[in-house]
């Protein structure tokens, strides 16, 4: 079975981007300039992962800044101010519009209008519902949608710290990783649109669980997260595949035990008492038409033929049926065994793609695994301006459509910023695929290490692959800060 060893770790405790980050070192000139030699990385109060957690709370309340013009009148003044302000909120019109404002009870009252029940998962149902009860009473409408998205907007605020914290932590010896997540404009300006930011921050303290060599934790969290959002469960996927090629079957199988419990302990009890507002949710996503964003979408605008619920729900299942084929092909044929954050990232970013709607907070889904899975500055940022760009012109073309003069940006140029949102994932997915193909590019690995998120995998042997992954070749020592690491001699 081959085996790739590792010698003796680095001397430096911490990897620094602005010693092997060419970004990152430009960057720094605002602050100083790159950290010396002889800088005592680590000592005194601030901590990597205190910097990152604060600079993480500081970019959140720039966001809830930007969203001032809504907040003092454009979400109550019309449509098309919201959208021209680039500041839109699902959050206070939500308040209303499913019956928090009344005291209905999310799943057990029914809601009027086309949508009978709360459309959204139990565990985010709980959160919407714990913020109005935060929520003081008052008869001024505006007023309380107010409050009620600034009762959210700190409990969200909660979660971005959580994630800035798993985050930082989840690979030792990369806390400053975690300013890609902190510093990223795209968490900035979708946090407070939505509630993706609870499922986001759960689904980023499950891979801190599993990096720890904790897979019941890993379990239960992603099972919650589930709970929160559905596409946490994907990550079940790569760590199937990838304890399956470590003959690790007990830590699966235990993560697979404890996802289902956890999920079925907040989803049970409803689904008991109120069947039918549970589905709704199910029942919602099924039949939901093609959306803002989605390539079906631009498929659709462009050719002029509409395309059914039913007909996106069967290609986008084949779609992803092709890339756990993909992904699995890369976990038993490549040199060495993919890091569990590379893989974690390309299924959800594959669902993203294929999915029938892109909502703007989508992209929180994939900022902390992409920052675990290619920590380079320059892909990152070249991958956030595109969605920067599609954050921009998906409130403009909504103004173009809503408004009477046609102000805004008309259909050829959203459809224009859809493909460059396309363009920006799939570009990123490349690069970590390259990484898996070619892992002396990875940079996670240039010090040495096998996989610092992987727990249980980290350093594991072998014991399923295929192909040229059967026989790998030696590979080249990394380049590290201090003395030279040597990968070993492969064990067959």
């Amino acid at each position: 079975m081959p085996s790739l060893q590792k010698t003796s770790p680095p001397q430096d405790p911490v990897v620094c981007p602005t010693r092997t980050d060419e970004v990152a070192a430009a960057g720094s000139e605002l602050i100083g300039g790159p950290v010396g030699r002889r800088a005592l990385l680590g000592a005194g109060q601030l901590t990597p992962v205190r910097v990152v957690v604060l600079v993480a709370l500081g970019m959140f309340a720039l966001g809830m800044v930007q969203k001032l013009p809504c907040y003092n009148w454009a979400w109550f003044r019309g449509s098309t101010s919201q959208y021209t302000h680039a500041c839109y909120s699902d959050i206070p019109h939500l308040f209303s519009g499913r019956g928090f404002a009344e005291g209905l009870v999310p799943y057990f009252d029914r809601l009027g209008g086309d949508i009978p029940f709360l459309e959204y998962p139990v565990l985010t149902g709980l959160f919407m519902e714990v913020a109005a009860w935060l929520t003081p009473g008052g008869t001024d409408a505006s007023q309380r949608e107010q409050t009620y998205w600034l009762v959210n907007a700190g409990m969200l605020m909660v979660c971005a710290a959580v994630l800035a914290v798993c985050v930082a932590r989840t690979h030792r010896r990369r806390p400053w990783d975690g300013l890609l997540v902190a510093l990223a404009p795209a968490l900035a300006l979708t946090a407070t649109i939505n509630w993706d930011l609870l499922a986001v921050a759960i689904t980023a303290a499950a891979l801190l669980m599993w990096s720890r060599g904790r897979p019941l934790g890993f379990g239960v969290l992603i099972g919650l997260a589930t709970a929160a959002k559905f596409y946490p469960i994907l990550l079940l996927v790569p760590v199937f595949l990838l304890c399956w090629r470590a003959g690790k079957w007990r830590a699966f199988g235990t993560a697979l035990l404890g996802a289902a419990g956890a999920w079925l302990v907040v989803n049970l009890p409803v689904m008991l008492a109120a069947f039918e507002g549970w589905k709704q949710f199910y029942v919602f996503s099924s039949r939901r038409s093609i959306d803002f964003g989605s390539f079906w979408l631009l498929i659709s605008q462009i050719t002029g033929e509409s395309i059914r619920p039913e007909t996106a729900n069967y290609w986008a299942l084949f779609l992803m049926m092709l890339v756990v084929a993909g992904i699995a092909y890369l976990v038993f044929n490549a040199p060495r065994r993919p890091r569990l954050a590379q893989l974690a990232f390309l299924i959800v970013a594959a669902f993203v793609l294929t999915n029938k709607v892109y909502s703007p907070q989508y992209v929180l889904w994939l900022i902390p695994l992409a920052a675990l899975a290619r920590p380079r500055w320059r892909d990152f940022l070249v991958w956030q301006a595109c969605e920067v760009m599609y954050f921009l012109a998906i409130w403009m073309y909504l103004a173009y459509t809503s408004s009477g003069n046609k102000q805004g940006l008309p259909t050829d140029g959203y459809q224009f910023a859809i493909v460059l949102h396309l363009l920006g994932t799939l570009f990123l997915c490349a690069v970590v695929v390259r990484d898996i193909l070619v892992p002396d590019r990875d940079p996670v690995r240039r010090d040495g290490s096998d996989d610092p998120s992987g727990g249980v995998l980290d350093g594991a042997e072998d014991v399923v692959v295929l192909g040229r992954a059967a026989h790998p070749a030696r590979h080249a020592a990394p380049v590290v800060e201090g003395p030279r690491v040597d990968w070993g001699v492969p064990r067959e």
